[in-house]
């Protein structure tokens, strides 16, 4: 099985062919960073006119190092959703003219449920795995039962991880990523130096909070005689990391104590999106990990980020099982993995 996956739902166009044997034929990726750079964040209409520009160049791209055509193909999967709805539609309508036009399955996948099930395309775990999902628009634990079977055991409240590392960012003066920004000098600092919460830390539940750590930050920032000193944007970022990361790490404990005892059966925790990246975050993910029984999983760092393998993985996935979309299917800017869980109320949730 040959599918197609073409990946529009934020600031990176993308196309990647993958096989069922998860052989990654091409993976073909455009970042959009300088262009959104000079304004400290993405801007929507700017993002869906660069898919526009871009996504038929690298589809074909994505097919000549593949080596194959149209008529090999067996269906052609897109991000349906969730995400800037400008550059979901680009990717939707492409997907669609292609299966139209070669006479193939179209599939809308999930963005999200590209992430979750990135490590069954790298590591080929069995279901079911305890996932942590976190990016600059999202940040959930669930429990991945199956293709389309997703349980919630936490969200954020406020903020996604990612969106927190950005505006931290800002703040302390660095550029456009924030998370890469803030990794590298948190690694020069003393995270020890100043005193920042730990959100929600020891309370019930598995949800996460990082609006109330973003406004301490930045109270302290603004306690710093100005210009911040060098040090002083090296420790403030190591002393932000850490929280971040003990935060969810205790959050994650106690999903894992959830999960285990509800799905016994499951051996893994996985996580994915781009905060996946920030190594920190992975060290203290691993420990609560091993501590709860469960092994530590994380995709390659350019399978974290969004790309159009997990996409085309998820469609393999999704077809497999005969899931297939019409081609009257609607781009969706919502959509979330568990339907059935309580809606998340807050400023800058999105899930």
């Amino acid at each position: 099985m040959l599918i197609l996956g073409i990946e529009t739902s934020c600031d990176e166009t993308a196309a990647a062919l993958v096989r069922d044997d998860r052989t990654i034929l091409s993976d073909v990726v455009l970042s959009q960073l300088e262009e959104h750079r000079p304004y400290g964040g993405i801007v929507p209409e700017i993002a869906a006119r660069a898919h526009l520009e871009h996504v038929d160049r690298l589809v074909g791209e994505a097919m000549a190092q593949a080596g194959v055509s149209f008529a090999d193909l067996d269906a052609v999967a897109c991000t349906g959703g969730p995400g800037l709805i400008g550059g979901v539609m680009v990717g939707v309508m492409t997907a669609k003219a292609i299966a139209l036009a070669a006479n193939k399955p179209f599939l809308a996948v999930n963005h999200l449920e590209g992430h979750a099930l990135t490590a069954r395309l790298t590591h080929d775990i069995p279901f079911p795995y305890l996932l942590l999902l976190a990016s600059g628009g999202h940040c959930q634990l669930l429990a991945v039962l199956g293709v389309g079977q997703y349980r919630r055991l936490g969200t954020t409240i406020d903020d996604a991880a990612g969106e927190a590392f950005d505006k931290v960012a800002k703040m302390v003066g660095l550029g456009y990523p924030g998370g890469p920004q803030v990794q590298a000098w948190a690694n020069k600092g003393d995270p020890t130096r100043f005193a920042l919460p730990r959100p929600m830390k020891g309370k019930p539940g598995c949800d996460f909070s990082f609006s109330g750590l973003k406004n301490a930050v930045r109270l302290l920032v603004e306690s710093r005689p100005a210009p911040l000193s060098e040090q002083d944007v090296a420790d403030i970022c190591a002393a932000f990391q850490t929280a971040v990361a003990e935060s969810v790490a205790d959050r994650t404990k106690r999903a894992i104590a959830l999960f285990t005892e509800t799905w016994p059966e499951g051996k893994h925790l996985v996580v994915a999106g781009g905060v996946a990246a920030n190594t920190a975050l992975r060290a203290a993910l691993e420990k609560a990990g091993a501590a709860g029984g469960l092994t530590f999983l994380a995709p390659p760092l350019n399978l974290c980020t969004d790309n159009a393998a997990m996409i085309a993985w998820a469609g393999v996935e999704r077809f497999r099982l005969g899931l297939v979309d019409g081609l009257d299917f609607a781009p969706r800017p919502r959509w979330p993995l568990d339907p059935t869980a309580p809606k998340a109320r807050g400023a800058g949730v999105k899930a």
